[in-house]
């Protein structure tokens, strides 16, 4: 049985955590995430935490926004280190958004050098950006590059005009490529482009075209996600007055088995459901943090944070934030403590999507059981289950959803 969501709790206003939280803080991989809640226009189909400057208005600008960001790198070295602990460094930074281009690379640079003058950067540290490919430039990327980043994550989407006016989204159909492009020259090795398959009125040779596009463009990183129509976002109302139809599944599995096929064939292997790589170098090593269990800290307007099995997340509303920090205050609305069940629910659901799989020393007796059904249906590999780990097979990463449910019991 599924265990139950932890409930909330308010988060204590100096953003203090529990001791025992604490205790083994450096044992694990330790990275941080910058929200950066900025958009030039909103995305039909996007629900993040973002925001327009119309939408903003004067309540928030960037100089606000980075004024608390800096704060609340503070406080996160503070609250880390009050019991003693050695401030870990991070091994990794993602900034993710909304548009952390917009802020141009001397903002984005100048936030890194918050991060090396608080928590401190470990040798070798993966930083990476998302970007819009419409934001960026040679000298964007040439900046990033001479202030510490190492990787660039590009929103694609799509290769095909038409499906790029149904997802709302800005950027030229080529303009991604030509981005790419740019940051490989400008000496970036790791590079991501995002793609998105199902959306209405796509077509098997539109998503050909968008991967064919993406391998001309060098990357050694691609991550592919099915269209998912968020309740909220403008895409779902249109579905719902009849404008646009709702993402079929048997049309989503056939065009994740043509993402796949085509990946692979060019060299690149999945390491991670929705992700594919060049190889072990070219893999994100900041998301594989939140799939192994690591911990992170999360800043900014609505970031989610990880420390020791307490997970906490800050207002949404970038004045509010700014407010807070302002004021002395965590920003942080609300966190809950997993108990060790719920710790085990989520090691499964989130190791099982991996390559490497998950131990089957995870597992008590009637989930392995389950996992050697699983494996005689197709859907687990028997020789690596005989190993020791359960791995999905291509059909059980089409169902891995079930596969955890499975488990779980």
């Amino acid at each position: 049985m599924v265990a139950s969501s932890p409930a909330a709790d308010p988060a204590p206003a100096d953003g203090r955590l529990p001791a025992e939280a604490l205790r083994e803080l450096g044992s694990r991989p330790f990275g941080i995430y910058v929200h950066v809640p900025f958009c030039a226009t909103r995305c039909g189909y996007c629900d993040f935490n973002t925001y327009t400057a119309d939408e903003l208005g004067k309540s928030a600008t960037f100089g606000s926004w980075l004024t608390a960001l800096k704060a609340e790198l503070e406080l996160g070295a503070r609250v880390l280190t009050e019991h003693g602990q050695q401030l870990p460094q991070a091994e990794t930074v993602f900034f993710g958004g909304g548009t952390p281009s917009l802020l141009g690379h001397e903002l984005l640079g100048e936030v890194v050098d918050a991060i090396r003058g608080t928590f401190g950067l470990a040798p070798e540290a993966e930083i990476t950006t998302e970007a819009n490919p419409e934001s960026t430039s040679p000298e964007f990327f040439a900046g990033i590059r001479d202030a510490g980043f190492t990787r660039v994550s590009l929103g694609m989407q799509s290769a095909a005009e038409h499906v790029l006016r149904v997802l709302d989204r800005k950027h030229t159909p080529g303009r991604a490529v030509a981005a790419a492009r740019e940051a490989r020259a400008a000496g970036f090795e790791h590079v991501n482009l995002d793609l998105i398959y199902g959306t209405p009125g796509e077509s098997d040779d539109d998503l050909r075209r968008s991967l064919d596009a993406v391998l001309q463009a060098g990357v050694d990183h691609v991550s592919a996600y099915s269209l998912i129509v968020e309740d909220g976002t403008a895409m779902a109302r249109k579905v719902r007055r009849g404008e646009l139809p709702m993402p079929d599944e048997d049309v989503l599995a056939d065009r994740y088995e043509i993402v796949d096929a085509v990946l692979s064939e060019a060299g690149m292997q999945w390491y991670e459901v929705s992700n594919w790589a060049s190889g072990p170098q070219a893999r994100c090593r900041h998301n594989l943090v939140y799939w192994q269990g690591g911990d992170w800290w999360g800043a900014g307007p609505g970031a989610h944070s990880h420390v020791g099995g307490v997970r906490w997340w800050n207002v949404k509303h970038p004045a509010r934030y700014a407010a807070l920090l302002g004021q002395g205050c965590s920003p942080a609305a609300g966190r809950e403590v997993l108990d060790a069940e719920q710790r085990h629910v989520e090691r499964i659901m989130l190791e099982l999507r991996l390559r490497t799989g998950l131990s089957v020393e995870a597992l008590d007796d009637d989930a392995r059981r389950a996992a050697r059904e699983a494996a005689a249906d197709g859907l687990l590999r028997p020789a690596d289950l005989e190993a020791g780990r359960c791995v999905l097979t291509d059909r059980g990463r089409l169902l891995a959803d079930g596969v955890v449910r499975r488990l779980l019991g």
